[in-house]
């Protein structure tokens, strides 16, 4: 790193170190004893609207009407208070020196030569003989609306169109493929369609291709594909490199993304689920969270035990959760480690905790190479990359490292580059440097 580097990086460092305290002495010093005691009012309603929201998802009726309008009340009483004493300014100064303070923190952190892995990229020649599912339905109609059964037919693939009014079993329909000389497997559909020949392509060893055509699409989201456009996915077949990414299995069910126990495994069985999520949720939602209906679940992930959550995500790679706006991201796909997401709330109290707390005790995350989901019931419902599913418990979740090869554009948007976590015990040495001493050392404590 140049001199000139290094400077920066030390007063980016101190910047944000000054940012903080301000930010934290700003209402003291404005208000005195009334800003502090503001502060205190501030957190109180931040805690009471969590708590209000509890009672929103667990309770009916007029119960949860009256909590709906208290999660409503809470926060623009506080506003009000800071306003009436005039203070509302250092509340707005204070979360744009806690803003200056992140940017500036995290600019000293990237700075130091430490770069997050990168997915290695192999080239290999085109495929001669693709073949494409797409579902005509998937996202709205993305499928007619981008022309992607003329475009990848132009490209030379054979395609097949799924009939939405009747099932049909798409792994076998992989499987013929294969057995017929296909020599890459694609699908234009939701992550659940996307899993079954996903697992086809990686039981055969060929690539596979995601056209960006679901709604959510978050596959293609952690693949770094386009997802406004996804026929440019198609550019993959002309133009594309192969990536090698893990593939997580339930059982023997695979998943591209994530196997949901618990409360959400149980809301997407419901019927009117599609049609309106929010709307199923806050239907099954109070019997699932006050333990009146559903199993009692148990997880154990290599060797931790995490007992009687409310519901437990098993992910293929962990969930970015330091940044909100990396929240639902993954970093990496070829970890050969799944991200496991536990949450246990029985009371207003530990929902109040769950958002202000550090460190909540009723939220668990962690890595493991295998989960077992246990319970006291014969079967457990579960939401497979969005897909409902009864599957006899216990359940065992494990991951294939790099098991599959993903055929992408060489030219597409990637992933977004992870922040840096931020460290303030690091920004207070690298404050404090003044040599050439900011970045980490490689030693055995590292």
């Amino acid at each position: 790193m140049s001199e000139r580097n290094h400077r920066r990086q030390r007063w980016a460092a101190r910047g944000a170190l000054a940012s903080v305290a301000l930010a934290a002495l700003l209402p003291l010093v404005t208000g005195g004893l009334k800003g502090l005691l503001l502060l205190a009012v501030g957190l109180a309603g931040l805690a009471l609207t969590a708590a209000a929201l509890w009672w929103v998802l667990s309770r009916r009726g007029p119960a949860r009407t009256a909590a709906a309008a208290l999660a409503v009340v809470a926060p623009v009483a506080v506003i009000t208070l800071f306003a009436v004493a005039n203070l509302l300014w250092v509340v707005f100064a204070s979360l744009l020196l806690w803003c200056l303070a992140v940017w500036s923190g995290r600019y000293a952190l990237r700075s130091t030569g430490l770069r997050p892995v990168r997915v290695k990229e192999y080239r290999t020649p085109p495929p001669k003989r693709p073949f494409l599912l797409l579902n005509p339905r998937s996202g709205g109609g993305k499928v007619g609306k981008f022309g992607l059964k003329e475009k990848a037919e132009a490209l030379g693939a054979q395609v097949v169109l799924l009939d939405p009014d009747q099932h049909q079993d798409v792994t076998a329909l992989a499987r013929d493929a294969v057995a017929e000389g296909a020599d890459l497997l694609g699908v234009a559909g939701g992550d659940g369609t996307q899993a079954l020949v996903a697992a086809v392509a990686a039981e055969h060893g060929v690539p596979f291709l995601v056209i960006s055509a679901g709604t959510r699409n978050h596959f293609a989201m952690d693949l770094g594909l386009d997802r406004d456009d996804p026929s440019t996915c198609l550019d993959a077949l002309t133009d594309g490199v192969e990536l090698r990414v893990d593939l997580g299995f339930a059982d023997e069910r695979p998943f591209v993304n994530n196997a949901s126990f618990g409360a959400y495994g149980a809301v997407v069985q419901s019927p009117g689920y599609r049609e309106d999520k929010v709307g199923a949720a806050l239907e099954r939602l109070p019997e699932l969270l006050t333990r009146q209906s559903g199993p009692r679940l148990t997880a154990g992930a290599d060797g931790t035990t995490i007992a009687d959550p409310q519901a437990v995500l098993v992910s293929n790679n962990p969930y970015r959760m330091d940044d909100p706006f990396g929240f639902g991201r993954r970093e990496r796909l070829d970890s050969g480690k799944l991200g496991v997401l536990a949450v246990r709330v029985d009371s207003a109290v530990e929902a109040a905790e769950l958002l202000l707390a550090p460190r909540p005790e009723g939220l668990t995350v962690l890595t493991a190479q295998h989960v077992v989901v246990e319970a006291d019931a014969s079967h457990l419902e579960v939401g497979l990359d969005g897909e409902a599913l009864t599957l006899p418990a216990p359940v065992h979740c494990r991951i294939v490292r790099r098991a599959l090869r993903v055929r992408v554009p060489r030219n597409r948007p990637g992933v977004p580059e992870a922040p840096p976590r931020l460290d303030w015990r690091r920004l207070r040495k690298l404050a404090a440097a003044v040599g050439r001493t900011a970045a980490p050392s490689r030693s055995w404590r590292t």
